[in-house]
């Protein structure tokens, strides 16, 4: 038999969060990437209860936490009849064969439980394709722990490791699987590529940003579409692109699939098609969660994910911060002489800060509120008409002209 998917099965199913307090990784930091965490748990139909933190220099190669931890857990587990567990990094095959051999209950890493909500969220055949073959190249080398009931428990005859066999039966199916998969979506990229050639020569404005920050909201603003959005992470997968017109300038606008940390690289490489149209975009608006404690770290995820996606190619890009109705600091002490933090610096002090730093390339607004929405539009087409002067300068000859002679009447 083989498993399609890793998936939670039940609703409201109890979960134990597990992290690590490394070299590379504060306590704090550690904290804020288990509520991430916790949130992928929640969108996935999962009720986090506890969580567990260790400090080690590196992952146990076996366990991933050490063996007083495990023990711990494993006390906690049977105390509390907890029926998932799931670690915040990609666990190897072995140690989720070591970790399920103690704790015998369901053991999810952070990639299974990503391609999870992914497959919960992909409603095209276009992302259910992609979504099934990151599925199955995860899965590829983790057949051996599916077949421990196989396994070679004793001697004599008729009991020499039918289990090997099974799992290169398997190993064979899913290779082909994969093998299709692969001329599925290059046959779904040569469609989509013929689809953007027919769209003529129309600026293109893409949004990118982190998971849950607010792009469909704002694509749904400006294309006045019905673009599916709400408060959990990747509740867009698929690509959608929408005409829109400023003062009777039109670009096409396209919302794309959030980024976040340790994105998995199964689902970078299945994507490739969607994030084509990051590839091909004219212009990038990269949306940001000022309210979250660590957007800033944010931005790096996805100005990594964006050279790792668009390589070397620079584009001219929009910052907007998003938000700016949640977002909330606590006001420093004037006698206190220690340096600023996140937490104490007001909202005027980040968008002086940014505003340099982008080269008053950037916007803070709420979509949420339609706080500074005919200030985005302005920059918009301001970019698009920048681009399609380029394209078309006989065209905003003309349109120049005639702004002239309006001006004069």
């Amino acid at each position: 038999m083989i498993e399609d998917n890793i998936i939670i099965e039940e609703s409201n199913e109890k979960a134990l969060l597990v992290g690590l307090v490394t070299r590379n990784q504060d306590e704090r930091k550690t904290e804020e990437y288990l509520d991430e965490l916790a949130f992928l748990a929640e969108t996935a139909g999962a009720e986090p209860e506890a969580r567990f933190t260790q400090r080690l220099d590196y992952p146990n190669p076996r366990t991933y936490v050490g063996t007083g931890k495990l023990e711990e857990l494993r006390d906690y587990v049977e105390q509390h009849d907890t029926g998932l567990v799931i670690f915040d990094d990609e666990l190897s095959p072995k140690q989720v064969a070591n970790i399920e051999k103690e704790l015998k209950v369901k053991i999810l890493d952070r990639t299974s439980l990503i391609l999870d909500i992914f497959a919960k969220r992909a409603q095209t055949a276009t992302a259910r394709t992609q979504v099934e073959l990151a599925q199955y190249q995860y899965l590829l080398p983790r057949l051996t722990r599916m077949w421990t009931h196989l396994e070679r428990q004793r001697g004599g005859i008729g009991m020499r490791g039918p289990g090997e066999t099974q799992i290169e039966t398997d190993r064979r199916i899913i290779l082909d699987r994969i093998s299709r998969l692969k001329e599925e979506l290059k046959a779904i990229d040569r469609q989509k590529t013929v689809q953007r050639k027919n769209r003529g020569k129309l600026t293109r404005v893409a949004l990118v940003g982190y998971t849950n920050v607010g792009k469909s909201t704002i694509m749904n603003l400006l294309s006045k579409s019905e673009v599916f959005a709400e408060n959990k992470l990747f509740a867009t997968l698929d690509t959608t692109v929408r005409k829109v017109v400023v003062e009777n300038l039109p670009f096409l606008l396209t919302d794309t699939v959030g980024f976040i940390r340790k994105l998995p690289s199964h689902l970078v490489d299945s994507f490739k098609s969607t994030l084509d149209e990051v590839r091909e975009a004219d212009v990038l608006v990269h949306v940001v969660d000022i309210s979250h404690p660590n957007f800033e770290e944010q931005i790096e995820v996805v100005n990594k994910t964006l050279a790792d996606v668009c390589g070397a190619v620079r584009k001219p890009m929009i910052m907007v911060f998003n938000k700016i109705d949640a977002f909330s600091y606590t006001p420093k002490d004037p006698d206190d002489l220690t340096p600023p933090t996140r937490e104490n610096i007001s909202l005027p002090e980040l968008k002086k800060t940014w505003m340099s730093k982008m080269d008053n390339n950037c916007i803070f607004i709420s979509a949420k509120e339609k706080v500074n929405i005919d200030e985005l539009k302005q920059k918009l087409y301001d970019k698009a008409r920048e681009i399609h002067s380029e394209r078309f300068p006989y065209n905003d000859f003309l349109y120049q002209k005639y702004e002239d002679l309006d001006a004069e009447s």
